[in-house]
């Protein structure tokens, strides 16, 4: 493969200003269980090499053919279509070479369907026990490999591991139904499975439908409330991580899935309070949005998205990079080998603060602890957004008390994290498939946060 990359590189090198190739591989498998039965084992297999060719404009081309003429005539379409006028900035970054791997003692290949299978029916009794009439689980993985190379030098590769898995659970009690989805992921072998916790999250999820199908909901009204990290993490994705891709905010992705509520603004902007910082780092360790380079051959590492309430860094690949006149800063990622790789976030969280979550709920007089959503909706330049409490508790005099059915917040960007006056100092994290881009692009991140504590929020 080696070689071939070679030999494409060398024919773009003598028609463009800059080109670069990428092979990817992957082999995924997914096995699901739905109330007690088997529902069937996939796996899918996919390899191929993406071009891009930067003239007067930037050309792409995909193929999964090894035939090498073939391959050649393509980049001489590619190369046509690079000369015609258009935009063509981009970001050179510097010459790269590195190999990394994440290693694993038991990885998906290991795993047979019998042993994937044992999994899910082990869950799917758990939730049956504790009284789920709906019961869905889902297993997945998947093994990525990617090579990059471009005619400034570089040459990178790559190979990781990934697991994940989904469920859904239904609880009918007295005519009324509540339900309740989540989503884990790794990247990681199989020896890190249990880490995930996914039978302590089910069972505790359960047991929250049920005390909230037996609730009454709360008189609406201004009150102070405390978010758990569930939805800490998703304001994070959605209220930060999207609109500070910086093709968002130059309305390149605005057709695509939406645009950004700070374009046009002069930067630093004010987002909130001084209490409120978010990251996005896919360094992160076994998080399900982990790597070393990205899909551009760009080093990965932490970032300050919003930094004590104000704006500080976008999210960026070769191009937005370059429109924006910085280095890119390894967020270019693309789901497959026949993808674009365009700005995409990985592992992104509201920072800790220093607080325990019982000072927290002390220091409200009257108010909410939303610990969980079932559901939520958000705009397309993510400024006015909503979260329906799944499990929730009134707060009184600084004492949690009975729960509370379907809370809602109904608010904004800037409001939310404006209210923001405490964090606490744990951190959990969820794991979600982003979609964005048009063909639509998902891939594998991490949301999460601490608990968040927000002023004179009205709730419904």
């Amino acid at each position: 493969m080696e070689e071939m990359l070679d030999s494409i590189l060398d024919y773009c090198g003598k028609r463009s200003s800059f080109a670069d190739v990428r092979f990817m591989s992957s082999e995924e498998n997914g096995v699901s269980y739905r109330n007690g039965e088997f529902q069937g084992f996939q796996t899918s297999r996919n390899s191929g090499i993406a071009i891009r060719i930067v003239n007067r404009s930037v050309s792409y081309v995909f193929t999964n053919s090894g035939d090498m003429e073939e391959i050649f005539r393509l980049i001489d379409g590619a190369v046509d279509r690079s000369n015609k006028p258009g935009k063509n900035r981009i970001s050179l970054g510097k010459d790269t070479r590195a190999k990394w791997k994440v290693p694993s003692s038991k990885f998906p290949l290991d795993m047979s369907i019998d042993d994937r299978i044992d999994i899910l029916k082990s869950n799917d009794e758990q939730m049956k026990t504790l009284g789920a009439d709906i019961r869905i689980n889902v297993l997945s993985d998947s093994i990525t490999h990617e090579h990059y190379m471009n005619t400034i030098g570089s040459s990178i590769e790559g190979e990781y591991p990934r697991i994940g898995y989904s469920y859904v659970a239904g609880v009918m009690d007295s005519g009324n139904f509540e339900q309740s989805s989540a989503q884990f992921g790794i990247t990681a072998g199989y020896e890190d499975f249990k880490t995930m916790n996914i039978e302590d999250k089910v069972a505790g999820d359960i047991k929250s439908l049920k005390n909230a199908i037996r609730s009454r909901g709360i008189k609406p009204g201004v009150y102070d409330v405390v978010i758990g990290p569930e939805i800490s993490g998703i304001v994070a994705h959605e209220s930060c991580g999207h609109p500070t891709e910086y093709d968002r905010i130059i309305g390149r992705e605005g057709a695509q899935a939406g645009e950004s509520f700070l374009s046009g603004k002069t930067y630093p902007y004010r987002v909130g309070s001084d209490s409120v910082s978010v990251i996005d780092d896919p360094t992160m360790p076994k998080s399900y949005g982990f790597y070393r380079y990205d899909d551009e051959g760009i080093e990965s590492r932490k970032k300050y998205l919003y930094h004590h309430g104000m704006t500080e860094e976008f999210i960026h690949n070769r191009e937005s990079a370059a429109i924006l006149g910085v280095e890119p800063n390894g967020c270019g990622r693309s789901s497959d080998w026949d993808m674009e790789p365009i700005p995409r976030m990985s592992t992104t969280y509201i920072e800790p603060g220093e607080f325990t979550l019982e000072e927290l709920i002390e220091g409200i007089k009257d108010g909410l602890y939303i610990v969980s959503y079932t559901e939520w909706n958000i705009d397309d330049i993510r400024y006015n957004e909503k979260y329906v409490g799944k499990e929730a508790y009134r707060i009184t005099n600084g004492k949690l008390g009975d729960s509370l059915r379907r809370p809602v917040i109904e608010t904004t960007t800037t409001k939310l994290y404006g209210s923001v006056d405490a964090v606490s100092r744990d951190l959990e994290f969820s794991a979600g498939t982003c979609g964005k881009g048009d063909p639509e692009q998902g891939v594998d991140v991490w949301m999460g946060g601490p608990n968040v504590r927000l002023r004179n929020m009205y709730i419904s």
